[in-house]
């Protein structure tokens, strides 16, 4: 079938401005790239654009060097991986029951009521805080953890893509003899792939982009995660310098060839990586997640 006037017209605005959009997304983060690898006297100048002018390597080395970076990335990482282990597990288990139908499940109005409050009040910063100090988790990686454990919208997608399920799949499953830890694992799980990569996608972005909550809830820059850290070193820029040079002799000498620019600029690159690393192989499942979660079907 051929296309008509009208609808090809409509294609090519559609792809221009779709490319539009994709380099007003790329464009900022190519311009951070190039001035973490553009010589510091260049981007002083502000000739930096989209390239490396004057390409040097001495931001990655004075970062490489900086024991505190480094100590604020493990603890990224000590933060995420249980985080976002914790964070599904909990999800799945919630999202189970409630995906089930009054008849079998009778209080799953109260809970899912119960869950949907949390969504539309919260207690404040105040009495967060309070509770985190009073329970003993702060200056603690367990108050980047369990606080927010359980993600209440992650838990709605997946209740609702369990409930798109067929019925039939539980049914045959139950005749065979199974329970519902084994329908969970055997049956439901196997087929929930594409949500719970979304799930599992958002609980890493969350956790590693989390900022705010490393600040409040830990009392010394050692214990704060990579964002929190960096959220320091952009406010406080010739602190961060002056204290960095006083460090070691090493380190002072790559000070003299680096700026705050520069080196922001490669840190704030560096914490991207591994969501960039990770998103390609969980982007495929993303849309279909994501859609089929979000509404009944």
């Amino acid at each position: 079938m051929q296309s008509s006037w009208s609808r090809k017209l409509f294609l090519v605005i559609n792809y221009i401005i779709l490319t539009l959009l994709a380099l007003i997304c790329i464009l900022p983060f190519l311009n951070l790239l190039a001035i973490s690898f553009s010589a510091k006297d260049a981007v002083i100048a502000n000739k930096v654009t989209f390239w490396p002018v004057g390409f040097s390597m001495n931001s990655y080395k004075f970062i490489l060097n900086n024991n505190q970076f480094i100590k604020s990335l493990f603890i990224s990482i000590e933060r995420t991986i249980p985080g976002v282990i914790l964070n599904t597990v909990l999800v799945v288990l919630t999202a189970y029951p409630l995906s089930k139908s009054v008849k079998e499940f009778r209080a799953r109005n109260f809970f899912s009521w119960f869950f949907v409050v949390t969504i539309l009040f919260n207690g404040g910063l105040i009495p967060t805080y309070l509770v985190v100090k009073y329970t003993g988790l702060l200056n603690s990686i367990l108050a980047l953890i369990l606080p927010g454990a359980v993600n209440v919208f992650n838990m709605l997608v997946v209740m609702n893509y369990m409930r798109s399920l067929p019925k039939e799949l539980e049914e045959a499953a139950y005749i065979d003899g199974a329970g519902h830890a084994q329908v969970l694992l055997k049956v439901i799980l196997p087929v929930c792939k594409p949500t719970l990569a979304t799930v599992i996608l958002f609980a890493f972005v969350n956790h590693w982009n989390s900022w705010f909550d490393g600040m409040i809830y830990m009392n010394t820059v050692d214990k704060y995660p990579l964002q929190s850290y960096l959220q320091t070193v952009i406010i406080n820029t010739e602190s961060f310098f002056r204290n960095a040079s006083n460090t070691s002799s090493e380190i002072a000498n790559y000070v003299r060839l680096v700026n705050a620019r520069t080196t922001s600029a490669a840190q704030l690159f560096l914490a991207m990586i591994p969501i960039l690393c990770i998103y390609p192989f969980l982007q495929k499942y993303f849309t279909t997640g994501l859609v089929m979660g979000s509404v009944k079907g």
